[in-house]
């Protein structure tokens, strides 16, 4: 019978593609992790790596057994979900969340599960989208909370389960003294954006050549508090989502613009997760607190 702690290593790497990526994620020496590679390998009666310069790849039979891997995998998270369904038992959720997700709705989830599910552990860590969710697919998360714009769509994963939240207004922020009352107007301004790489830039760019202009980025952070302090202070403009805004945004003004200015928010699970009931509370607390902060802001 082969391992199932082994052949877990074989998944990671495949996903991660190094052994030395592996054994930093999953805590252990890389000779570790060579070790109990070889062993499957004994197991398993085929050569499932091989050399490739100074590193190790999958072989095809090792890509087909990390394959069936991944499928085991998943059944064993799928009847641990399945048991605590009958059963409430002390579990931690790890969630990769967006920063304004941890802003404005990861607090109020919080407290909801709490009172309805306190042998739930909640971890949660701030961490962009794209990372999040690769993580999430990695089982370095359990959920993850992520968003996307108009006209520019995240890939679905076979193995991840998407389900929405809402959607969440963009509005032009600009200096409260400022004459600007259109995108347009904002072609001879600094910009402050999200970091390259992101769908918000992305997205923000586009937006800025449909006005007819070419934006001029000074400023980057994936910090939108350092957004909001650039803005107050005269310094740039931005394209920030209302959920931003826990506070009154003082010596700031609002701009909402024509079309398609909002993205969705949604969470993604492990398909072998979503009948966890740690897993449903969560992501049913999060609906909620979407609801509940978007009626207070209105």
């Amino acid at each position: 019978m082969w391992d199932a702690h082994r052949l877990r290593l074989l998944r990671e790497l495949e996903l991660r593609g190094t052994i030395t990526s592996v054994a930093s994620t999953l805590n252990y020496a890389p000779s570790s992790v060579s070790q109990q590679l070889a062993r499957l390998e004994s197991e398993v009666g085929v050569a499932l790596l091989e050399q490739d310069g100074r590193r190790v790849r999958l072989t095809a039979a090792g890509r087909r057994v990390a394959r069936h891997a991944a499928r085991v995998i998943d059944l064993q998270e799928q009847v641990r979900s399945e048991l605590a369904r009958n059963e409430p038992q002390a579990e931690t959720v790890r969630v990769a969340t967006l920063e304004t997700g941890a802003r404005a709705l990861l607090p109020h989830a919080l407290s909801s599960v709490r009172a309805r599910a306190p042998h739930v552990r909640i971890e949660a860590s701030v961490v962009p989208p794209e990372y999040g969710l690769a993580e999430l697919e990695a089982r370095g998360f359990d959920l993850a909370m992520a968003e996307q714009y108009p006209g520019y769509s995240r890939p679905h994963a076979e193995t991840l389960h998407r389900e929405t939240l809402g959607t969440d207004t963009m509005r032009l922020a600009v200096p409260e003294d400022s004459p600007i009352r259109s995108l347009a107007d904002t072609r001879e301004d600094p910009w402050v954006m999200e970091p390259e790489g992101t769908a918000a830039r992305h997205w923000a760019i586009q937006q800025c050549r449909a006005a007819g202009f070419e934006p001029d980025i000074r400023f980057h952070s994936a910090d939108l508090g350092v957004h909001i302090h650039l803005i107050r202070a005269g310094h740039a403009v931005s394209l920030l989502p209302d959920l931003v805004w826990t506070t009154p945004p003082e010596g700031i003004r609002r701009i909402t613009l024509t079309g398609p200015f909002q993205r969705e928010l949604f969470t993604s699970v492990r398909h072998a997760s979503v009948g966890r009931p740690a897993i449903v509370a969560l992501r049913t607390a999060l609906r909620q607190a979407l609801s509940d902060v978007q009626n207070r802001n209105h």
